[in-house]
């Protein structure tokens, strides 16, 4: 078992980090915690697989980015995102659904003014599509693209464009048809992401990737960001240790999510990677053989 330092400034880091922008962007949601500049570590690790997995499952999926890339780029036959969250649940299934022209004609067509914004937002949702469309909303005018309670709207924004700073109608358009396009390949859950997690554990042509809310050892961030932050941590790693299949998993730079690794027999690397704000950070990168994970 191969172990790094914990912390990035007792070992200077040797690998570059991502660039984003030449990583497909197909998620339609903004997330602080999304997973973009991973994309190309899962390419590696499913690409280093002897054989392409029957079914990757992303059990706290969110945005999905990951799922998604491995649905596009046909890194697995098929993918399962799991997601707890009624409301980017609705937003999943109206996509994977019939009603995903609806959406993309109501997103097209949407006068979009502050007062339009709030009206939607405060309005209950009358169907499943509604809802999806109000959160996709939501998420494109909520500081920083979190939905959890309590988060406020978008001020001065991008360039100074205040609400309107990341309404990218076309753009999210474009991503609900290509997403709507491979439907076949994909299978939404909305349920609790280790429960579905149970189900596929003895199943050797399985793969997993792990995104929990970060919350070991106290941390606060995934409780700022998460409607379902709590999370039974000690659990998902022994689940993880009992995966026939493979798996990887990510988390923040906390002691506690380390020390569980290691109790586990996992390798642990450090992941450069930047934030929203391109300030350059770290997260933890989990599993059982990472000798794929040098660029």
């Amino acid at each position: 078992m191969s172990q790094t330092t914990l912390f990035p400034d007792t070992v200077p880091l040797k690998r570059r980090t991502i660039n984003v922008a030449s990583v497909p962007h197909r998620s339609l949601f903004r997330y602080p915690g999304g997973k973009t500049w991973l994309v190309p570590w899962v390419r590696r690790w499913l690409n280093s697989l002897t054989e392409k997995p029957e079914v990757f499952i992303e059990p706290f999926a969110g945005g999905g980015i990951i799922g998604l890339t491995a649905a596009f780029e046909q890194l697995a036959r098929h993918v399962i995102l799991v997601e707890l969250d009624e409301d980017i649940a609705s937003v999943w299934k109206t996509i994977l659904s019939n009603q995903a022209n609806w959406l993309v004609r109501r997103i097209l067509g949407f006068e979009f003014t502050p007062d339009t914004v709030r009206a939607v937002i405060k309005k209950t949702p009358s169907s499943l599509r509604e809802q999806a469309f109000q959160t996709i909303l939501r998420n494109r005018v909520c500081h920083g693209g979190i939905m959890a309670p309590g988060s406020g709207l978008i001020k001065k924004g991008e360039n100074g464009k205040g609400l309107r700073s990341r309404w990218y109608p076309e753009t999210l358009a474009k991503r609900i048809q290509a997403i709507h396009k491979i439907r076949e390949r994909i299978t939404f859950i909305c349920a609790d992401g280790l429960e579905v997690t149970e189900n596929y554990l003895d199943i050797k042509t399985t793969a997993f990737f792990f995104d929990p809310p970060y919350t070991a050892g106290g941390k606060r961030a995934g409780t700022r960001l998460y409607k379902y932050f709590a999370i039974d941590h000690r659990r998902l790693f022994n689940l993880a240790a009992q995966v026939q299949g493979d798996f990887i998993m990510t988390y923040d730079i906390a002691p506690e999510a380390a020390a569980m690794a290691y109790d586990h027999g996992f390798e642990v690397e450090e992941v450069p990677m930047t934030n929203t704000r391109h300030a350059y950070m770290t997260e933890l990168l989990i599993g059982r053989n990472l000798s794929w994970a040098c660029f």
